[in-house]
């Protein structure tokens, strides 16, 4: 999971359209096939644009990185999340069964709560 700050109201097209209000979200990820080499990616400014968070960390800032030890788990975290949060339909989610994997985090303390969960069931 990456915790991101989007800086300013945006407006990403890529292919998709999604307008993103300026604020605090969480992405939900898998990177099944090599977890440091995706974590760096989404940190790296110089890269060519693919997923719809590229999109978006393109004019963002990742604040935090979470890393649970179980990657089969992304699912199971993106719905636990939407029970608390919404967030832009589609947005990394088109191979899941999940409205959204970005979500507008309105409430930290409720999403540090949350964490601790989510670490718990891992």
């Amino acid at each position: 999971m990456l915790l991101i700050k989007v800086k300013k109201d945006l407006q990403i097209d890529c292919g998709k359209k999604w307008q993103i209000q300026k604020g605090l979200y969480v992405y939900v990820g898998s990177a099944m096939n090599n977890l440091q080499k995706r974590v760096c990616r989404h940190l790296s400014t110089r890269k060519k644009l693919h997923w719809h968070i590229d999109y978006l960390l393109k004019d963002s800032i990742v604040l935090s990185v979470f890393i649970f030890p179980d990657k089969r788990k992304e699912l199971v975290f993106s719905k636990e999340l939407a029970k608390h949060f919404t967030g832009p339909e589609g947005f990394g989610s088109s191979d899941l069964p999940v409205k959204t994997n970005l979500y507008k985090i309105d409430d930290p303390e409720k999403l540090a709560a949350l964490l601790i969960d989510l670490y718990k069931i891992t």
